[in-house]
């Protein structure tokens, strides 16, 4: 992600800077500590994230949202926590920070904006389907591209997922996942198991051959996972 900073206290700008070096796929292109001087920059180039503070010196950060057409998403910034109600009013504005913030608190907000665009994606036409998420595992974040996942697999409290580069395995649920997957492109095929249509090679049986895996299908899932595949006469 691209991002830029609009804060006009420079300890503040340090703090941002040092946190968003540690962030390997967010990228600073742009420090400005006046609203109005970052006008250029969000007209040439593809911003995807503001670290925004509220009260700037030449117009208030919250009356400078206002006059973007297409805002990109929005982290607020500010040592004012009752500004937080007013903030919320827009839908690009992710998270709130209050100073001073850690790098914990830092990431977390990192983290929400992931799942702020995948939500957004879930909402476009199906022609997003590369779209991207990062995922945490042990405080590392992969990239994962939805077209090179495989199948997700849940077995108790744990998922994993296995895609085209790598195999991860986190805490999580078959169902809050599901939610995230583009439901155009997968089905489930058992109560363990979402796999990608497009990664299938054969059915045999009870069974779904993705490459060399072979993944058992649920009898309450077989009618939904024919339709999906657009097989007839089983």
């Amino acid at each position: 992600m691209k991002c830029i900073i609009i804060e006009d206290e420079i300890p503040a700008q340090r703090i941002l800077k040092s946190y968003i070096e540690k962030v390997s796929y967010v990228e600073l292109v742009g420090t400005f500590n006046a609203a109005l001087k970052a006008y250029d920059i969000l007209h040439t180039e593809e911003i995807d994230l503001i670290f925004l503070d509220i009260n700037l010196p030449d117009i208030s950060g919250l009356s400078f949202l206002r006059t973007l057409k297409n805002p990109p998403t929005i982290i607020m910034t500010t040592a004012y926590p009752d500004y937080a109600v007013e903030s919320f009013e827009f839908e690009t504005i992710v998270d709130y920070l209050v100073k001073p913030f850690s790098l914990e608190r830092f990431l977390k907000a990192i983290q929400k904006i992931q799942r702020f665009k995948v939500q957004a994606v879930l909402k476009e036409e199906p022609k997003l389907v590369t779209e991207t998420l990062f995922l945490n595992v042990d405080k590392t974040f992969y990239k994962i591209q939805f077209q090179d996942v495989y199948y997700v697999e849940s077995e108790r409290n744990y998922l994993t997922l296995v895609s085209k580069q790598q195999k991860l395995s986190f805490i999580g649920t078959l169902r809050t996942w599901k939610e995230k997957l583009p439901e155009h492109q997968f089905v489930q095929v058992h109560k363990s198991f979402v796999i990608n249509k497009d990664h299938v090679e054969k059915i045999a049986g009870n069974e779904v051959y993705i490459y060399d895996q072979r993944i058992p299908i649920g009898r309450t899932f077989k009618t939904k996972l024919f339709e999906v595949l657009n097989i007839h006469g089983h």
